[in-house]
């Protein structure tokens, strides 16, 4: 082979798209989103329920995100060595049986520990789906495929959370939770299903010694990270919140408040098969990520700020979260541009700021609720929105 040959860039020929792994990802995704997300609409009646104030069960959502976040990284460097499909398939088994304790427990002190079990199950499927789609489609296809995953995680706002606000008024929460382990079985089912040839990761290149974790974790994909967790604190306010947001500031009924989640859920979802699109159209990915984000943090200005109707809070919510989910695929795509060989562990830190950004924004929203309200959530955000775009330039090659 010649040397000019050899210093050539390989072609990355087109493959057709896994669709029957990415639905099933898409159901195994909305599942372990939901495990969480489900439960914003019945933050007052659990406080009640297990006589704790509002702010310990806004907690949750902090103790949740701990081990998501732990338990992410773990398996994505596990899944580079021994295969996905182990965490692909019994990741939502062990996060059914949380569920069911979650459903079960009496206590605050017992819904804290089984939730922070069901997270640290969510933890390990994750970063390590996204590592496997992106292995399985070409570098300008991932944009869309990852944004199909995504898509997962938006149906669990567009449909999950107005669903069990809607059935939770029959069925209480602890009955949500168990309709949502039911859902995780069979999410496990169809990932058995759709992994039975997953190649293992390693088995690259011959076999050849796997690069090393520093020369994975360049520069780039570090302030890429950056990027991640302050996007991830911008997405936490509103959407642990929001909900909250909309029942105490006009008063809403638990039936009333699912057409303004359904509305808030579907600018999510739309924004995201948007993104996906952009993502892989558009060449510079990061600055397509930096421009949606800091249109988001403009949008939560005027969400949490401009309290005049229900009307106008639900259009801004649609707008906030439209321009807010644009930005995700270009970032996930982003990040997937490493070795194969260390991808899973790379996305699994995706994961792991992700749910460090999760963890922020329940803790800080929670601060910020007690001493200024919501007002304060807007001003926080957009600040939040120019650090993390101001990051992803700078990671720009």
């Amino acid at each position: 082979m010649s040397t000019e040959n050899a210093a050539a860039p390989a072609i990355d020929p087109p493959r057709p798209m896994p669709w029957l792994l990415i639905a099933a990802t898409c159901l195994a995704t909305f599942a372990i989103t939901a495990s969480g997300s489900t439960r914003a609409p019945f933050l007052i009646d659990m406080a009640g329920d297990l006589d704790v104030s509002l702010t310990m069960i806004a907690n949750l959502f902090g103790m949740t995100s701990i081990a998501w976040g732990l338990t992410s990284f773990g398996a994505g460097v596990f899944s580079d060595k021994i295969g996905r499909r182990p965490f692909l398939v019994g990741s939502p088994i062990a996060l059914a049986g949380a569920l069911g304790g979650v459903a079960q427990a009496e206590s605050f002190v017992a819904v804290a520990a089984w939730a922070t079990l069901a997270g640290g199950c969510c933890g390990m499927f994750t970063g390590v789906s996204m590592a496997e789609i992106a292995s399985r489609v070409t570098d300008r296809q991932r944009g869309r495929a990852l944004g199909w995953i995504m898509a997962g995680q938006s149906m669990t706002l567009l449909v999950g959370v107005p669903l069990a606000s809607w059935i939770g008024a029959s069925i209480g929460w602890r009955g949500v939770h168990l309709c949502i382990a039911v859902l995780a079985l069979l999410s496990a089912v169809t990932m058995y299903a759709t992994t039975s040839t997953v190649p293992k990761p390693g088995t690259f290149k011959g076999g050849a010694k796997s690069p090393s974790l520093a020369s994975a974790l360049t520069g780039s994909v570090i302030r890429l990270l950056g990027s991640v967790f302050a996007e991830r604190i911008c997405f936490g306010l509103a959407s642990i919140y929001y909900a909250t947001f909309m029942l105490q500031t006009y008063g809403l009924s638990l039936r009333a408040l699912a057409i303004p989640l359904v509305i808030f859920a579907a600018g999510n979802i739309l924004g995201t098969i948007v993104g996906g699109q952009l993502g892989d159209r558009l060449r510079d990915r990061r600055m397509t990520f930096a421009i949606a984000l800091m249109i988001a943090g403009t949008a939560a200005v005027l969400l949490f700020g401009w309290q005049s109707s229900v009307v106008i809070s639900t259009v801004m919510g649609f707008v906030f979260m439209f321009t807010n989910a644009i930005c995700r695929p270009s970032l996930m795509a982003a990040l997937a541009e490493v070795p194969a060989e260390v991808r899973g562990t790379v996305m699994g830190m995706n994961s792991t700021a992700a749910s460090a950004g999760w963890l922020a924004a329940a803790a800080v929203g929670g601060w910020i609720l007690s001493t200024v309200g919501f007002a304060g959530f807007g001003p926080f955000s957009a600040i939040l929105a120019l650090l993390g775009a101001g990051l992803a330039i700078l990671g720009r090659r």
